[in-house]
Formats: C-alpha cells, structure tokens, sequence
C-alpha cells in the first residue's frame, strides 16, 4: 500500500512523496471536487443511493489552508471556505496524481 511520506501545499497544487519514491502534483480544483465526503458525493442508505448533491463552490473553496493525516489511511482536507469532512483515502489520492502525470 502507498502512504505519503511528505505532504506540502504548493500553490494551486498538493505535492505528495510516497513510499514508493514517486510524486504526485494534484491541482487543489481537482482535489476539491473530488471530496469524497456525504456532503459532497451523497450518503448511501440500505436501501438506495442518494443522489449526489448539486454543488456551487465560491471563491474560497478552492483554497486549501491545512493537511492532516488521519491514521494509516487517509488525509483531511481543511479548505478556507470551512469545509473539512472529506477524508481522501491515500489510494485515491494516488490514483490522482496518476491522472495529474
């Protein structure tokens, strides 16, 4: 498994180290949208899937202040304009960073 091994806010991107010696450069829009939060991607129930919100990001949504890693599997996200729910699983983060290259 991949895990970051240094995490920085370069401007308008997150550069990640990982383990395995690669690198990964993620525009913060990107990021941003793919939040993979409730709030930000629907809530599934027993029963059905919640449709996916209609989202409208304002000036400072794509502003990202702080990073946290939160145990062995994912990082929070703490963006200007107050939301901070998503936690990114390092593979998808990854996974990003593959698309970014």
């Amino acid at each position: 498994m991949n895990f970051p091994l240094h995490v920085d806010i370069v401007g308008r991107y997150l550069a990640i180290q990982w383990n395995d010696q690669s690198e990964s450069l993620i525009a913060l829009e990107k990021l941003r949208k793919n939040c993979p939060c409730a709030l930000c991607q629907g809530e599934s129930t027993i029963l059905s899937r919640a449709k996916s919100p209609s989202l409208s990001y304002g000036p400072k949504s794509m502003e990202l202040k702080e990073t946290r890693i939160i145990g062995n599997y994912g990082l929070q996200c703490f963006w200007a304009d107050g939301h901070q729910t998503g936690i990114y699983p390092f593979s998808l983060l990854y996974e990003l960073g593959k698309e970014s290259s």
